[in-house]
């Protein structure tokens, strides 16, 4: 393993640049045959054709199966020093141990590591980047590396990040609703396969019914998911509190580079497959309306308004499933507080979530490297 201190500084970085504008940067997906990495070569394949090569890295086991990328096949390679010559840009979607190894070797090899882990995204020389909300601190990455928020992070940041720049966030309440997919393709399989265990019976009415049901196919959660919500997501933290609810604090500060922030979080899993939703009180330091909310959030980049209550319309996972905006509705201002603003917010936790947010990251760089940005 190469330590992180061999990763390149940003200003070398940076100097490489003219040597590389005559061509198109080459690009490595490192864990490509995973769940979001095949969301991952999708997007790839639908954006503007920017990169040269597309390298895909995965394990040895995957190692010579041929997935489709730009509409040609390419053969996967298992994950080894060798993999990164050549190679400009890597993006990784692996565990956080994979990543924390290898990215560094990507960096000494000569590459800007784009890491979807959560490896080194509180590490003070690495940048948490949404390029909606903070594009600019791509250009900072003193280890060679840019760091993706966790999913359910980044389904309300561009939300949050659009309104903070308008009235300056001061506090925040979040409640997450967390689609099965956010736990891989293992809570996918074991939704699905609770779901085929309860259709078309009258479980639900009873203590327990619905447990003994689904029997032991509880898969990544502590109780059953179907027909169900589970007030739990990540590990145990001190105080109670989980992971992924610390995640939403920590991370949010750090994006909109208020350290000090209050942020309060609780994540819910849902029977749903794929597609967070959040229900946000977000107080600010100014007064707010509902129609200059609406105003801010028509115009953001990377969100759709969906707010006519009237008339039903209001954002739900089964419809933004597989699209890239964050969606929000059910904007209101609250009823005590006329610095604060009510929101519900969704988004597809495989795309914006992950895959989208480390393509338009790499996109950024990219774009550096060949002397356009």
């Amino acid at each position: 393993m190469i330590p992180a201190e061999a990763g390149r500084p940003s200003h070398e970085v940076f100097a490489g640049a003219d040597a590389r504008t005559a061509r198109k940067p080459h690009l490595a997906v490192v864990g490509a045959t995973g769940a979001v990495g095949s969301v991952l070569l999708g997007i790839l394949s639908e954006h503007a054709d920017i990169w040269g090569e597309i390298r895909l890295i995965a394990s040895p086991r995957s190692a010579g199966r041929k997935l489709t990328v730009r509409g040609e096949e390419v053969e996967v390679v298992a994950l080894s020093e060798d993999v990164f010559d050549g190679i400009d840009v890597a993006m990784f979607d692996v565990p956080d141990e994979i990543a924390a190894q290898w990215a560094p070797v990507a960096v000494a090899k000569g590459a800007v590591v784009v890491d979807n882990s959560g490896a080194f995204r509180m590490d003070p020389d690495v940048p948490l980047v949404v390029p909606e909300v903070n594009a600019c601190a791509a250009r900072v990455r003193p280890r060679g590396i840019i760091a993706i928020p966790n999913c359910t992070t980044l389904s309300m940041i561009v939300t949050l990040g659009a309104l903070h720049a308008e009235y300056g966030l001061s506090e925040l309440i979040v409640s997450a609703y967390l689609a099965a997919s956010g736990v891989g393709q293992a809570g996918t399989d074991t939704l699905r396969a609770q779901l085929s265990a309860v259709a078309g019976t009258e479980l639900g009415a009873t203590p327990g019914d619905v447990r003994r049901a689904v029997g032991d196919t509880l898969g990544p959660f502590p109780a059953p998911i179907a027909l169900n919500v589970v007030p739990w997501a990540g590990s145990l933290q001190e105080g109670g509190w989980s992971s992924e609810e610390l995640k939403v604090r920590n991370e949010t500060r750090k994006i909109l580079g208020l350290p000090d922030l209050r942020v309060t979080a609780t994540c819910v899993r849902v029977p749903v497959i794929t597609a967070h939703s959040l229900t946000v009180h977000a107080r600010f330091e100014n007064e707010v309306t509902v129609a200059g909310a609406h105003e801010i959030l028509a115009a953001a980049p990377g969100v759709v308004l969906s707010d006519d209550p009237a008339e039903g319309e209001f954002p739900t996972p089964a419809d933004v499933v597989g699209t890239d905006p964050a969606w929000v509705g059910r904007v209101r201002r609250s009823l005590d507080d006329p610095r604060a603003l009510e929101l519900f917010v969704c988004g597809d936790n495989l795309r914006k979530g992950a895959a989208l947010n480390t393509a338009q990251v790499g996109e950024l760089v990219a774009g550096e490297l060949r002397g356009l940005g």
